[in-house]
């Protein structure tokens, strides 16, 4: 039976759910929703992003990746989707950063700031990049996905 795909459910109380214990309460939701809540997962994965420099983003995205990989050693699919949610924020948060000196997009009154081209932060966006781009495509993952999504929504 294929059940139609749940939305991010932010009415859930992040802070008291282990959600390696109860995987059946997560849903996959849009890019990057959730990444900050989900726990253990943003513990373990969080102390290792960073995307500054090209080399901190290198180490980063590594890091990371392996833990993807870790992840689906133990077919661990929230974890894995968690590392996946993090390798795309290291990506569009150095885009921002790439775009707007700060990583502020807006002015004080609301206006779009000027873009601009900090090749260092576009370096630190590509290298995530290709990470995310093995992580949402690896195999395994998106069988994991579905069953995930057909199972849970």
């Amino acid at each position: 039976m294929n059940k139609q795909k749940k939305e991010f459910d932010y009415s859930l109380d992040y802070g008291s759910i282990d959600f390696r214990k109860h995987p059946e309460l997560y849903r996959v939701g849009r890019g990057e929703q959730g990444v900050l809540m989900v726990e253990p997962y943003k513990s373990e994965i969080l102390p290792h992003w960073r995307f500054k420099t090209p080399e901190i983003a290198e180490k980063s995205s590594n890091k990371i990746y392996q833990q993807f990989l870790d992840y689906k050693s133990s077919k661990d699919f929230v974890g894995m989707d968690m590392a996946r949610k993090f390798l795309q924020m290291g990506y569009t948060r150095a885009r921002r950063y790439t775009n707007y000196k700060g990583g502020k997009k807006y002015k004080q009154d609301g206006e779009v700031k000027e873009r601009q081209n900090d090749p260092v932060k576009a370096e630190s966006a590509s290298i995530f990049m290709e990470k995310w781009k093995l992580a949402r495509e690896d195999q395994d993952y998106l069988a994991l996905k579905k069953m995930h999504q057909e199972k849970y929504g």
